[in-house]
């Protein structure tokens, strides 16, 4: 018994070791969160000209934006978002569409309170009205329309070069360091080997055991499903024979089945009943 308990651990062991082995290969890199930001009171925005609704944070050396409900931050090359603006930040994978439309210079602008050559009024929103008015902002095109983004005689940008800013502004933000460094992780990531599972073998089919049933337990009788029923073929009809016609014998002259009787004396009784004397 002692060795059959032994020789049982040891099958798990061999079992257990390789499965083990082969979830330690291929660990992803794992993705920290950036620093908290601390502001002794909630932060005032602005708007930025020339962008989809994107509000930035002035006065502080970190890239801290709001767009579309969320706060989102660069931080080594990756990007990180949150409902708050001090907390709760989470990894996206992705460059958010709204940061190419983002001039980069924005911040010469805001300390010289002009826009590429024009005089900048800007407005120091606060967060609360910030929240209360985001949506309606929007929806409503408030700061592009009324307002012109607070750029005095504003001239919105051509499509076409405001497409060929964001295409220029993606290839300057890719040859960053810290992005390229980020890149080079996640493809190093890529390479790694895929952690398999271990297969199971299927186990054999065993053969089901009939229980027993008590005495005076009846089985349920099988209903069997109703059988179709054969159609019965006509049977062919034997030709009738003709009934035969009796042949019409004249009186007198019956067929006497029989010998003739005779008479007291022997001699055959005549057809009147008596004999010719």
């Amino acid at each position: 018994m002692k060795r059959l308990l032994l020789g049982t651990m040891l099958l798990a062991l061999v079992f257990a070791v390789p499965t083990t082995t082969m979830a330690q290969v291929g660990v992803s890199i794992s993705i920290g969160l950036p620093p908290p930001i601390v502001f002794a009171e909630p932060p005032e925005v602005i708007v930025l000209p020339d962008t989809y609704y994107v509000y930035v944070v002035p006065g502080i050396d970190i890239d801290l934006f709001f767009w579309n409900g969320w706060w989102w931050r660069p931080w080594s090359g990756r990007w990180y978002r949150s409902r708050y603006y001090d907390h709760g930040w989470a990894y996206y994978r992705y460059v958010p569409s709204f940061y190419y439309d983002v001039d980069p210079g924005w911040r010469g602008y805001y300390r010289e309170r002009n826009w590429h050559g024009r005089p900048w009024y800007y407005e120091r929103l606060s967060h609360q009205r910030l929240q209360r008015n985001w949506q309606k902002w929007r929806n409503d095109r408030h700061w592009d329309r009324q307002q012109t983004w607070g750029v005095q005689n504003y001239q919105p940008q051509p499509k076409q070069q405001r497409q060929e800013l964001r295409y220029q502004r993606k290839q300057e933000y890719q040859q960053r360091p810290e992005v390229r460094q980020y890149q080079k992780e996640k493809q190093q990531q890529q390479r790694q080997p895929q952690v398999r599972q271990p297969q199971r073998q299927p186990q054999p089919l065993q053969p089901r055991v009939q229980q027993p049933q008590p005495r005076g337990h009846q089985q349920e009788p099988r209903v069997q499903p109703p059988q179709q029923h054969q159609q019965r073929q006509p049977r062919a009809q034997q030709p009738q024979r003709a009934p035969q016609q009796e042949q019409f014998q004249p009186p007198g002259r019956q067929h006497q089945e029989g010998p003739q009787q005779r008479g007291p004396q022997g001699k055959p009784e005549g057809r009147g009943g008596e004999g010719r004397r």
